[in-house]
């Protein structure tokens, strides 16, 4: 409201100012008349009313329409006339109810105007009146048209939002999971080793270390909310901290190979973030409904992309399965589709459990 204030001040100053004092609009061509009082408050209505042309729109474009005509009716010519294509802008552009109605009644007083000032004796022509009709209904229309561009731009950006939710919810899920699964699995295994102080020390230091890297990692994830905070590249794991990754699982008691052919060859860093989640899921998977059973990690770098299958052996393991939501393996399905790659997951020919992707090469950049 402060800044339309200070457009309806400056347009009633300038409606006072030579040379721009008599330059207004002469739509019936009526007899001049000097400026007197009602003239000054006709210039009024058409400026100051302008200050709820945002909140008002409706209520502002009936006042200014009502100055306008007085001073059409009367014969003044004041540059305050630019106030009614500013309000006809601002109801096309913030009238959020009752948008047709209002825009019905904005024709009919522009029709009665022209009666009114076809009956005082203009010589203005039915084309006169309809061609500046038209160029009212332009700045209606104008306004409806930013009105549109803002709803869209408004969506694209909620549309945007929802995306980064969904992205920084997955990042979570597959972070929580992978290691509060770990935690269970080695936590569960902790009883078996009392009789062995050493390995239950080694267990319980390992319980540790994963809650700490679990903390770690949720604390640099969740910093990217902050929008002070640029998140750098290098804090995404990538494909190279696979090798971390198995270790990490191999020590939380799941015998875990890493079989890696061929040679990277840069699939970008939105891609290898993918991979790298593919891997770490089927990890956890395979801690939660094969905990002690052997799992092959195989990585293979083509020119199309890289090809990754974890094969999980099956039968019973050392531990109790570890619940889940089901969700893990469709949202990184959908992580996959995303930049064009495939994703399986079921049973393996020889027992077990085998999850399979397939994500192709992009722009390293």
């Amino acid at each position: 409201m402060v800044r339309d204030g200070l457009l309806g001040a400056a347009l009633a100053g300038l409606a006072f100012l030579p040379p721009l004092a008599g330059n207004g609009t002469r739509l019936g061509e009526l007899p001049h008349r000097p400026a007197d009082a009602l003239a000054v408050l006709a210039a009024l209505a058409q400026t100051l009313p302008l200050v709820w042309r945002r909140r008002w729109p409706a209520a502002c474009l009936a006042i200014v329409a009502g100055g306008f005509a007085v001073q059409e009716l009367r014969g003044y010519a004041t540059f305050a006339s630019v106030g009614v294509l500013v309000a006809l802008y601002s109801a096309g552009a913030h009238q959020r109810d009752h948008r047709r109605a209002v825009g019905a009644g904005a024709v009919v007083a522009y029709a009665g105007l022209a009666v009114a000032l076809h009956a005082a004796g203009s010589g203005a022509q039915v084309v006169d009146f309809v061609v500046f009709g038209l160029c009212l209904a332009a700045c209606w229309l104008a306004g409806a048209w930013m009105r549109g561009w803002r709803a869209a731009a408004a969506e694209r950006q909620r549309d945007a939002a929802a995306h980064e939710r969904a992205r920084i919810a997955r990042e979570l899920h597959d972070v929580i999971t992978h290691h509060v699964t770990a935690m269970v699995v080695q936590a569960d295994a902790a009883p078996y080793l009392a009789a062995d102080p050493e390995r239950l020390g080694e267990s319980l230091t390992a319980i540790s270390d994963t809650g700490r890297r679990a903390l770690g990692e949720l604390r640099d994830l969740l910093g990217v909310l902050d929008p002070d905070r640029v998140a750098p590249e290098g804090d995404r794991p990538t494909l190279g901290s696979l090798g971390e990754l198995v270790a990490r699982t191999r020590a939380a008691g799941q015998p875990v190979e890493l079989v890696e052919r061929g040679r990277p060859r840069g699939l970008g860093s939105g891609r290898e973030l993918a991979a790298y989640r593919v891997v770490q899921e089927a990890l956890t998977n395979a801690m939660k409904y094969a905990a002690g059973r052997p799992t092959v990690v195989r990585l293979e770098h083509r020119d199309d992309g890289v090809h990754i299958d974890v094969t999980s052996a099956g039968g019973g393991g050392t531990a109790a399965a570890v619940g889940g939501s089901g969700r893990g393996l469709a949202g990184l399905r959908n992580r996959v589709e995303v930049f064009g790659g495939e994703l399986s997951a079921g049973p393996a020919p020889g027992g077990g459990f085998t999850v399979a992707a397939r994500i192709p090469a992009g722009d390293p950049a």
